[in-house]
């Protein structure tokens, strides 16, 4: 195939300019001054024999023939990238790029991440995280760890654990609660989970009180506004057992819900990496152990 002797660094300033949508933004990413980015984008037009820029008072706007160039060139940079991050120290890694709902991030994942980084050097994971609602293939992740029943459509998913759910306050409060029937006059803060509440006191034996609680999509920010004396929450004990041990946060009753489990959720339609499967296998394997202990 011929290769045109187009400087990359050319290519990069129109990319770069291109997706600011203005030479100072360019330059601000780029790490140059407008004048150096717009010398490239010159030098860009000339060697290809065409405009790429429409240049108004109002901004930048793409010529058609810009808008052709963009997404290979794009995608191309990404994966040149994408490449080079995986050329660390003198060897290469493989990056795998895991969305995880931030509960099960902080509460499990970060704390046990250094002992696969240690089992497996050649493998870079970078996490990040969501409020259980991502996007697999548009947000250019290898897998995702998801909160619920299982069933998404497109995806393979592998359950890693089920942590039953339980109301959780601060101590102060929870010395007033002697009795599931004790929250009817709490405030009780919801997420986006609309049943939790009532599947919790149904397991009581209660019908749930109407709830005008704050709804929050993340249960850390329950957590702390909870820690705060501020109402109690719902959530999956097992991610919250750090701040119990440390009476942050106390469990007043024993009974507790089933509201679901983390999946490891991967897209049907690509083959699972090597990368991506010894990171699966691994937190199998841990929860097992934390299991049986």
């Amino acid at each position: 195939m011929d290769r045109p002797d187009i400087p990359l660094n050319a290519l990069r300033t129109f990319e770069t300019a291109a997706r600011q949508g203005s030479f100072t933004s360019a330059a601000i990413e780029l790490r140059v001054t407008q004048a150096a980015v717009s010398h490239q984008i010159l030098r860009l037009e000339e060697l290809l024999g065409v405009r790429l820029f429409h240049r108004s008072r109002t901004g930048l706007s793409l010529t058609s023939e810009a808008e052709a160039l963009l997404p290979d060139l794009t995608a191309s940079l990404d994966r040149i990238g994408g490449l080079l991050d995986r050329l660390q120290d003198g060897r290469y890694v493989e990056v795998l790029n895991i969305g995880v709902v931030t509960t099960f991030a902080a509460g499990w994942l970060l704390p046990l991440l250094s002992d696969f980084e240690e089992k497996h050097p050649s493998i870079k994971v970078k996490i990040f995280t969501n409020n259980n609602r991502v996007d697999i293939a548009r947000e250019g992740l290898d897998a995702a760890i998801k909160f619920g029943s299982g069933h998404w459509s497109g995806l393979e998913a592998t359950q890693l654990m089920t942590t039953p759910f339980a109301p959780l306050c601060a101590p102060d409060l929870a010395l007033g609660l002697e009795r599931p029937v004790d929250l009817m006059g709490q405030v009780l803060f919801r997420s986006y989970m609309a049943e939790e509440w009532s599947r919790w006191f149904k397991s009581c034996g209660l019908t749930a009180p109407e709830n005008d609680g704050p709804v929050l999509d993340s249960s850390i920010a329950m957590a702390n506004l909870a820690a705060s004396g501020l109402g109690v929450a719902l959530l999956p004990v097992r991610m919250f057992a750090a701040q119990v041990a440390a009476d942050l946060l106390r469990r007043p009753f024993d009974q507790e819900v089933v509201l679901g489990s983390y999946w490891y959720t991967c897209l049907n339609s690509k083959e699972e990496t090597t990368a991506s499967r010894l990171f699966r296998t691994w937190m199998q394997d841990r929860i097992s152990d934390q299991d049986r202990g």
